[in-house]
């Protein structure tokens, strides 16, 4: 609103100040000193009762019937408070600065709505835990056969943050990788770099138009086999997706991240990280070269419950290499033997998803033993001596079943026991050194939002 229809000096007639009111259309008007302070308000009725006395003038200073003691606000009040004075008795009101300067006029024919403000996007993106089906998840195979998984995400995340910059600079921050990278421009950051090729791959693929800061940190060690990469592709992308009118889907969301990890960062692969971390929950996914497709499991929540507490998740402390393993399983598929092995575990796969959903734990820990050890058989990388051995000993103190999680060769161990072998199972681990890492399982998967910087 322009607000010099509203000030009249101090020492101005009510000639002139009357004329004003007439031209603002709000009857009232506001005084101000030499050092433009706002110092009074009035209203036409005001001047009206003034010039009713005897002995008054059209030519008065307006100061002579000025209300000095008037309602006013400052600039920061909140809309809310605004609206309840005009709609409770006020019909104009003066928003005045710390040093009584008129800053807006607000009346209940104006209150401006607030002007959009800096935001940035922040995001978060669960790991899974893959149950059966490993191998079924590769294009590979399934570009033959059908493939099949049983998973579920748990309350381990990956976190990422995303501020929008009024240049074409790009600085991205990694607690994950130790490091950061700045580049001038999006050409100059997907320049090759070794320790940012999952993030530089998804800048390539999404081609963002603009500069920013990126912020990301995760809850879980890289090469833990819980799905990582695709988890942390998932967080940036959700952050990326808030900016977006458009915005992509869960399916879009999930191919997005594949093909950044796996095309353009070229680290081979399956397809169920994507679509786990993205969708979140208890899934079996069934994977055709027509069409991927993922089931969320109406499973009871008394047996989600019990589930819960006879898993243990375990960190071996050794680190993997997921795609160098996915690779030598590549060329070990094309012998017909493995191929039957990968047939036996999305077989097994839908038996475990009926287990869950009938509550038949105590067969789906003794599944999950055969579906690792038929997982073994696909490569010689996917489990050694030392894992063995954690897995064997597991067995003898409480165990019934487990599984590598991820490809193999190192990472989380997850192992079944019913109740009354649970804390055998963790003195052993315990006593072997092995971290047991506490979990739930998490219903939801990626989620982003955009929040005010005003507000941080």
């Amino acid at each position: 609103m322009n607000t010099d229809k509203f000030l009249v000096s101090q020492d101005a007639t009510l000639r002139s100040a009357l004329s004003l009111i007439e031209n603002n259309n709000h009857g009232i008007i506001l005084t101000f000193d030499s050092s433009n302070k706002v110092t009074g308000l009035v209203t036409d009725g005001d001047i009206r009762r003034y010039l009713l006395k005897e002995d008054t003038s059209l030519d008065d200073p307006i100061s002579l019937c000025s209300n000095k003691d008037f309602l006013w606000e400052d600039p920061s009040t909140s809309r809310e408070l605004l609206l309840k004075k005009l709609d409770h008795r006020i019909r104009v009101l003066p928003l005045l600065d710390k040093n009584r300067k008129l800053i807006n006029i607000v009346s209940r024919d104006y209150l401006p709505i607030q002007q959009e403000q800096a935001v940035f996007a922040r995001a978060k993106s669960p790991v899974r835990i893959s149950f059966g089906g490993g191998g079924s998840d590769l294009t590979h195979y399934f570009s033959a056969d059908i493939g099949a998984v049983i998973n579920t995400t748990v309350s381990i995340y990956s976190h990422a943050t995303l501020r929008i910059r009024q240049d074409e600079k790009i600085v991205i921050n990694s607690l994950d990788l130790k490091k950061s990278l700045t580049a001038k421009n999006l050409k100059d950051a997907i320049k090759p770099q070794e320790k940012f090729g999952l993030i530089q791959a998804l800048l390539k693929t999404i081609s963002p138009d603009f500069g920013f800061e990126l912020d990301v940190n995760s809850d879980f060690p890289i090469g833990s086999g819980l799905g990582g990469s695709a988890v942390v592709a998932a967080a940036i992308l959700g952050c990326f997706n808030q900016f977006r009118q458009d915005r992509w889907d869960h399916h879009e969301l999930a191919e997005l991240a594949y093909q950044a990890e796996r095309l353009y960062h070229g680290i081979e692969g399956g397809w169920q990280d994507q679509y786990a971390t993205v969708f979140g929950g208890f899934n079996f996914m069934e994977f055709k070269m027509d069409q991927n497709v993922v089931h969320p499991l109406r499973i009871h929540d008394d047996i989600l419950l019990e589930l819960e507490e006879s898993l243990i998740l375990c960190n071996t402390g050794i680190s993997h290499n997921s795609g160098s393993i996915h690779k030598n399983q590549r060329h070990e598929m094309k012998q017909k033997e493995i191929k039957k092995h990968v047939q036996a575990n999305v077989a097994l796969c839908f038996e475990m998803r009926n287990q869950l959903l009938r509550g038949e734990l105590l067969r789906f820990g003794n599944s999950l033993n055969k579906a690792w050890n038929n997982k073994k058989k696909l490569s010689s990388e996917i489990s050694n001596n030392d894992l063995d051995l954690i897995y064997e000993n597991a067995l003898k103190h409480g165990a019934i079943g487990g599984k590598l999680l991820g490809a193999g060769g190192g990472g989380f161990y997850i192992f079944y026991t019913p109740p009354s072998s649970k804390h055998e199972l963790i003195e052993f681990l315990n006593e072997s050194q092995l971290e047991i890492r506490p979990f739930r399982f998490e219903k939801e998967g990626l989620r982003s939002w955009t929040v005010r910087e005003s507000k941080n």
